[in-house]
């Protein structure tokens, strides 16, 4: 199976602005900003999408989201900011290693989509 950018990414075989890493995940800057705070969140272990987790990731998809908080407040908007999660080709999802979109630095209406 060959590798996902992202695992590319862990790998350091391909540059990201990384902002924080820990021994179960790494978080970097969108080279496609979506808003003026735009970083994903993966996991270090490969789960190609959501739905692919299994009781033994819970522990790991908690820490993400707690990651996601620490890193939005890092960044200044610990109080407003959005946290996704596509699931499949049809949801979005173009990169099969799952991963989380922290999106702040500007109003963000609802519905997203």
């Amino acid at each position: 199976m060959a590798k996902t950018l992202f695992q590319k990414i862990i790998d350091r075989e391909l540059p990201a602005t990384i902002v924080f890493e820990d021994e179960h995940c790494l978080a970097f800057r969108d080279i496609n900003p979506g808003a003026p705070v735009h970083i994903l969140v993966i996991p270090r272990k490969p789960i190609p999408r959501l739905c692919d987790a299994t009781v033994e990731d819970q522990a790991l998809l908690g820490h993400l989201m707690l990651t996601a908080n620490k890193i939005a407040e890092a960044e200044g908007f610990g109080g407003a900011f959005r946290v996704v999660v596509n699931n499949g080709a049809e949801a979005g999802q173009s990169v099969f290693h799952l991963h989380l979109h922290i999106l702040a630095g500007r109003p963000l209406k609802w519905p997203p989509g």
